[in-house]
Protein backbone atom coordinates (compact mmCIF):
# COMPACT_ATOMS: atom_id res chain seq x y z
CA UNK A 1 0.00 0.00 0.00
CA UNK A 2 2.82 2.41 0.86
CA UNK A 3 5.32 1.51 -1.83
CA UNK A 4 5.69 -0.04 -5.25
CA UNK A 5 4.53 -3.68 -5.21
CA UNK A 6 7.34 -6.22 -5.50
CA UNK A 7 7.50 -9.88 -6.31
CA UNK A 8 8.39 -12.03 -3.30
CA UNK A 9 11.51 -14.17 -3.24
CA UNK A 10 11.50 -17.84 -2.33
CA UNK A 11 12.89 -16.82 1.05
CA UNK A 12 9.99 -14.50 1.96
CA UNK A 13 7.12 -16.09 0.02
CA UNK A 14 4.36 -17.73 2.03
CA UNK A 15 4.94 -21.48 2.52
CA UNK A 16 1.57 -22.72 1.28
CA UNK A 17 0.62 -26.36 1.68
CA UNK A 18 0.64 -29.77 0.04
CA UNK A 19 -2.98 -29.89 -1.11
CA UNK A 20 -5.91 -27.71 -2.07
CA UNK A 21 -7.07 -25.73 1.00
CA UNK A 22 -10.72 -25.44 -0.05
CA UNK A 23 -12.89 -27.32 -2.56
CA UNK A 24 -13.04 -25.76 -6.01
CA UNK A 25 -16.29 -27.46 -6.99
CA UNK A 26 -16.94 -30.09 -9.63
CA UNK A 27 -19.21 -28.51 -12.27
CA UNK A 28 -19.05 -25.25 -14.17
CA UNK A 29 -22.01 -23.11 -13.11
CA UNK A 30 -22.79 -22.01 -16.70
CA UNK A 31 -21.60 -24.83 -18.96
CA UNK A 32 -22.55 -27.66 -16.61
CA UNK A 33 -19.37 -29.52 -17.60
CA UNK A 34 -16.65 -30.77 -15.29
CA UNK A 35 -14.73 -27.78 -13.98
CA UNK A 36 -11.37 -29.47 -14.52
CA UNK A 37 -12.16 -31.28 -17.75
CA UNK A 38 -11.67 -33.45 -19.68
CA UNK A 39 -12.31 -31.12 -22.61
CA UNK A 40 -13.65 -32.00 -26.07
CA UNK A 41 -11.02 -33.21 -28.51
CA UNK A 42 -9.13 -30.53 -30.34
CA UNK A 43 -9.72 -27.83 -27.74
CA UNK A 44 -6.87 -25.61 -26.55
CA UNK A 45 -6.13 -24.03 -23.18
CA UNK A 46 -4.52 -20.71 -22.30
CA UNK A 47 -4.05 -19.00 -18.94
CA UNK A 48 -4.64 -15.25 -18.73
CA UNK A 49 -4.06 -12.69 -15.99
CA UNK A 50 -5.77 -9.34 -16.56
CA UNK A 51 -6.70 -8.03 -13.13
CA UNK A 52 -9.53 -9.32 -10.96
CA UNK A 53 -10.23 -12.80 -12.25
CA UNK A 54 -13.98 -12.60 -11.71
CA UNK A 55 -14.43 -10.08 -14.49
CA UNK A 56 -12.00 -11.80 -16.85
CA UNK A 57 -13.79 -15.12 -16.50
CA UNK A 58 -17.17 -13.49 -17.13
CA UNK A 59 -15.91 -11.99 -20.41
CA UNK A 60 -14.72 -15.35 -21.67
CA UNK A 61 -17.60 -17.59 -20.61
CA UNK A 62 -19.79 -15.27 -22.70
CA UNK A 63 -17.56 -15.68 -25.75
CA UNK A 64 -18.75 -18.13 -28.46
CA UNK A 65 -16.25 -20.92 -28.96
CA UNK A 66 -15.10 -20.95 -25.32
CA UNK A 67 -16.06 -24.29 -23.80
CA UNK A 68 -14.56 -24.00 -20.33
CA UNK A 69 -13.29 -21.44 -17.84
CA UNK A 70 -12.11 -21.36 -14.26
CA UNK A 71 -10.24 -19.00 -11.97
CA UNK A 72 -7.14 -19.60 -9.93
CA UNK A 73 -3.60 -18.52 -9.17
CA UNK A 74 -0.50 -18.91 -11.32
CA UNK A 75 2.96 -17.57 -12.00
CA UNK A 76 4.24 -17.55 -8.45
CA UNK A 77 5.91 -19.55 -5.73
CA UNK A 78 3.48 -20.57 -2.96
CA UNK A 79 1.91 -24.01 -3.50
CA UNK A 80 -1.86 -24.28 -3.13
CA UNK A 81 -2.44 -20.71 -1.91
CA UNK A 82 -5.69 -19.35 -0.58
CA UNK A 83 -7.28 -16.22 -2.01
CA UNK A 84 -6.43 -14.34 1.18
CA UNK A 85 -2.79 -15.38 0.95
CA UNK A 86 -2.60 -14.31 -2.69
CA UNK A 87 -4.05 -10.91 -1.75
CA UNK A 88 -1.02 -10.27 0.48
CA UNK A 89 1.25 -10.23 -2.57
CA UNK A 90 3.48 -12.79 -0.85
CA UNK A 91 2.69 -15.78 -3.04
CA UNK A 92 4.02 -14.38 -6.33
CA UNK A 93 0.88 -15.56 -8.11
CA UNK A 94 -1.34 -13.43 -10.28
CA UNK A 95 -5.10 -13.93 -10.40
CA UNK A 96 -5.51 -16.10 -13.48
CA UNK A 97 -8.33 -17.30 -15.70
CA UNK A 98 -8.10 -20.59 -17.55
CA UNK A 99 -9.76 -20.31 -20.96
CA UNK A 100 -10.48 -23.50 -22.91
CA UNK A 101 -11.59 -22.90 -26.48
CA UNK A 102 -12.46 -24.69 -29.70
CA UNK A 103 -10.12 -23.32 -32.40
CA UNK A 104 -12.55 -24.41 -35.12
CA UNK A 105 -14.99 -21.80 -33.74
CA UNK A 106 -12.76 -19.09 -32.27
CA UNK A 107 -9.15 -18.40 -33.14
CA UNK A 108 -6.27 -17.90 -30.76
CA UNK A 109 -5.91 -14.44 -32.27
CA UNK A 110 -9.46 -13.56 -31.21
CA UNK A 111 -8.87 -14.92 -27.71
CA UNK A 112 -5.85 -12.61 -27.44
CA UNK A 113 -7.68 -9.63 -28.95
CA UNK A 114 -10.26 -9.93 -26.20
CA UNK A 115 -7.46 -10.13 -23.64
CA UNK A 116 -5.63 -7.00 -24.84
CA UNK A 117 -8.76 -4.91 -25.27
CA UNK A 118 -10.36 -5.64 -21.91
CA UNK A 119 -7.65 -4.42 -19.55
CA UNK A 120 -4.72 -2.02 -19.42
CA UNK A 121 -1.55 -4.07 -20.02
CA UNK A 122 0.75 -1.14 -19.23
CA UNK A 123 0.02 -0.74 -15.53
CA UNK A 124 2.55 -3.17 -14.13
CA UNK A 125 1.50 -4.69 -10.82
CA UNK A 126 -1.96 -3.23 -10.77
CA UNK A 127 -5.21 -3.02 -12.69
CA UNK A 128 -7.40 -0.01 -12.08
CA UNK A 129 -7.96 0.39 -8.37
CA UNK A 130 -6.49 -3.03 -7.62
CA UNK A 131 -2.81 -2.80 -6.68
CA UNK A 132 -0.35 -5.63 -6.14
CA UNK A 133 1.60 -8.33 -7.93
CA UNK A 134 -1.54 -10.50 -7.85
CA UNK A 135 -3.15 -8.17 -10.41
CA UNK A 136 -0.35 -8.11 -12.96
CA UNK A 137 -1.06 -8.83 -16.62
CA UNK A 138 0.09 -12.24 -17.86
CA UNK A 139 -0.25 -14.76 -20.67
CA UNK A 140 0.78 -18.33 -19.91
CA UNK A 141 0.72 -20.13 -23.25
CA UNK A 142 0.41 -23.84 -23.97
CA UNK A 143 1.22 -24.06 -27.71
CA UNK A 144 3.88 -22.56 -29.99
CA UNK A 145 1.14 -20.74 -31.92
CA UNK A 146 -0.08 -19.11 -28.73
CA UNK A 147 3.45 -17.99 -27.91
CA UNK A 148 3.99 -16.56 -31.39
CA UNK A 149 0.69 -14.70 -31.39
CA UNK A 150 1.11 -13.46 -27.81
CA UNK A 151 4.42 -11.85 -28.75
CA UNK A 152 3.12 -10.52 -32.08
CA UNK A 153 -0.03 -9.01 -30.61
CA UNK A 154 1.91 -7.51 -27.70
CA UNK A 155 4.11 -5.74 -30.24
CA UNK A 156 1.14 -4.53 -32.28
CA UNK A 157 -0.85 -3.24 -29.35
CA UNK A 158 2.29 -1.77 -27.81
CA UNK A 159 2.83 0.51 -30.80
CA UNK A 160 -0.71 1.86 -30.67
CA UNK A 161 -0.70 2.27 -26.90
CA UNK A 162 2.57 4.22 -27.07
CA UNK A 163 1.11 6.47 -29.75
CA UNK A 164 -1.82 7.18 -27.43
CA UNK A 165 0.45 8.16 -24.54
CA UNK A 166 0.51 4.90 -22.58
CA UNK A 167 3.66 3.31 -21.22
CA UNK A 168 5.24 0.08 -22.34
CA UNK A 169 3.32 -3.17 -22.12
CA UNK A 170 4.25 -4.99 -18.92
CA UNK A 171 2.43 -8.25 -19.63
CA UNK A 172 4.35 -11.35 -18.56
CA UNK A 173 4.44 -13.89 -21.41
CA UNK A 174 5.69 -17.32 -20.41
CA UNK A 175 5.04 -21.03 -21.01
CA UNK A 176 2.37 -22.48 -18.76
CA UNK A 177 4.60 -25.51 -18.31
CA UNK A 178 6.89 -23.47 -16.05
CA UNK A 179 4.14 -23.01 -13.46
CA UNK A 180 1.31 -24.80 -11.70
CA UNK A 181 -2.23 -23.47 -11.93
CA UNK A 182 -3.99 -23.61 -8.55
CA UNK A 183 -7.78 -23.44 -8.65
CA UNK A 184 -9.50 -20.89 -6.42
CA UNK A 185 -12.25 -21.85 -4.00
CA UNK A 186 -15.70 -22.85 -5.30
CA UNK A 187 -17.39 -19.57 -4.31
CA UNK A 188 -15.01 -17.70 -6.65
CA UNK A 189 -15.66 -19.92 -9.66
CA UNK A 190 -18.11 -18.15 -12.03
CA UNK A 191 -18.48 -15.60 -9.25
CA UNK A 192 -20.30 -12.96 -11.32
CA UNK A 193 -22.86 -15.51 -12.46
CA UNK A 194 -23.56 -16.36 -8.84
CA UNK A 195 -23.32 -12.68 -7.79
CA UNK A 196 -24.51 -10.58 -10.78
CA UNK A 197 -23.93 -7.29 -8.95
CA UNK A 198 -20.45 -8.24 -7.83
CA UNK A 199 -17.26 -6.23 -8.17
CA UNK A 200 -15.87 -5.48 -11.62
CA UNK A 201 -12.78 -3.34 -12.15
CA UNK A 202 -10.84 -3.31 -15.40
CA UNK A 203 -8.96 -0.23 -16.56
CA UNK A 204 -9.69 -0.56 -20.28
CA UNK A 205 -7.57 1.58 -22.57
CA UNK A 206 -10.19 1.83 -25.31
CA UNK A 207 -7.56 0.68 -27.81
CA UNK A 208 -8.83 -1.66 -30.53
CA UNK A 209 -7.00 -2.85 -33.62
CA UNK A 210 -9.01 -3.69 -36.76
CA UNK A 211 -6.33 -6.14 -37.90
CA UNK A 212 -3.03 -7.56 -36.67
Amino acid sequence: MFGKPKMPTRENALPGRDSRPLPAGELHAIFGSALEGPWPGGCLSIYLGAGCYWGVEEIYWQTPGVVGTSVGFMGGITPHPTYEETCTGLTGHTETTLVVYDPSIISTLEILRIFWENHDPTQGMRQGNDIGSQYRSAIFWTTPEQEELALATAASYGVVLAERGYGSITTEIAPASEFTYYLAQESHQQYLYKNPNGYRCHAKTGIALPAI
